[in-house]
């Protein structure tokens, strides 16, 4: 059976809307880059770990502590760019020597290499074409403007128990996984057969603002 080449591919443009440089922002004293890199690199499944960036100090820094890099086009790296479109362009260079691809968003530093690898595991054990971490959740009631008038998820008339509420999978974001040729193909991260990877709620916080680095802060330093 020929052996599968999984390649990672963390995505760390330079720019940040939210927080300056938030790629490099210290987290308990480690950029918050570092912490993708090093559970990349910890992982048993994983084959090779690579930074796509546009900016040099994100990729020198990558490089100093065992990544490989790609530099980012800056077209692929503005505001408006999608993580789709900078994954492509490391699919691209990638595709004749990864026949799978982790693509790791780095604002969710909280995960282990064993998420990775026991992702990696279900996804060719159940042979999924593409996989997205996820978060359970039941008990979410959602009310939504429609013009000037809310609308709720749910009858709030009869409000369910938790009990009886169906489990929906949250995309919480840490990380996806597919097939590299057919995502080359549907340039999209999720195509064909869909799963999903369980992650507890703890692993599933994203850092947006200040006020998520001093939650994620205060979680790692718990751990």
């Amino acid at each position: 059976m020929k052996k599968n080449k999984i390649h990672s591919v963390i995505l760390a443009r330079g720019g940040s809307k939210g927080i300056k440089n938030k790629n490099l922002y210290p987290i308990k004293s480690k950029p918050l880059i570092y912490w993708s890199i090093k559970k990349s690199l910890e992982s048993k499944k994983i084959d090779k770990t690579w930074v796509s960036s546009d900016s040099k100090k994100i990729l020198d820094y990558s490089k100093k502590v065992g990544a490989n890099i790609i530099e980012r086009p800056a077209k692929f790296a503005t505001d408006k760019s999608s993580s789709e479109a900078a994954w492509l362009h490391a699919a691209e260079k990638l595709k004749l020597h990864a026949n799978i691809i982790v693509g790791i968003q780095p604002t969710s530093p909280i995960r282990d290499s064993e998420d990775f690898d026991n992702a990696i595991m279900k996804f060719i054990n159940k042979k999924y074409d593409s996989l997205f971490s996820a978060l359970k959740i039941n008990d979410y009631f959602v009310w939504k403007k429609n013009n000037s008038k809310l609308v709720p998820n749910y009858d709030y008339k009869k409000r369910p128990r938790r009990q009886n509420i169906n489990d929906k999978f949250l995309e919480n974001g840490s990380f996806y996984i597919f097939q590299s040729k057919k995502f080359l193909k549907y340039k999209c991260r999720l195509f064909k057969r869909i799963g999903f990877y369980e992650m507890k709620k703890i692993k599933s916080f994203q850092i947006d603002d200040m006020h998520d680095i001093e939650i994620i802060t205060k979680l790692m330093n718990n751990r």
